[in-house]
């Protein structure tokens, strides 16, 4: 069974920073894609970032600039780097990412964890 858990999420002052991760575990031979998406209250989950599997970022265009994806694929692991954090980037932070052989690949999300921007 395969689990993406998110940490890295909490409570920061309008222009601080943080750092999530994204840890994949279980039972699989590769991990493609992976990506970022987040829910404000009361919003629709949008992305953020994906990133494939030789380290090319792709970001959503209102994204770019204070948020920086990249990922270590010897500890299976994505990381979302956010500056200057805005009390508008309050959400719930979740990982996706395509996982699983060389013939087939399913889709996995994280449980998210909550970034809240204080001003």
């Amino acid at each position: 069974q395969v689990q993406l858990v998110e940490s890295g999420g909490g409570l920061v002052q309008a222009g601080g920073s943080l750092k999530l991760s994204c840890t994949a575990s279980g039972s699989f031979v590769t991990i493609a894609d992976m990506r970022w998406y987040r829910q404000a209250p009361g919003m629709q989950r949008e992305p953020i970032a994906r990133i494939t599997v030789d380290g090319t970022a792709i970001y959503i265009d209102s994204m770019k600039g204070r948020f920086t994806i990249s990922r270590d694929n010897a500890k299976n692991t994505v990381y979302l780097q956010m500056n200057g954090l805005r009390p508008e980037d309050t959400a719930v932070y979740y990982c996706n990412a395509d996982i699983g052989s060389d013939r087939s690949l399913s889709n996995y999300w994280g449980q998210g964890t909550q970034v809240t921007v204080s001003s």
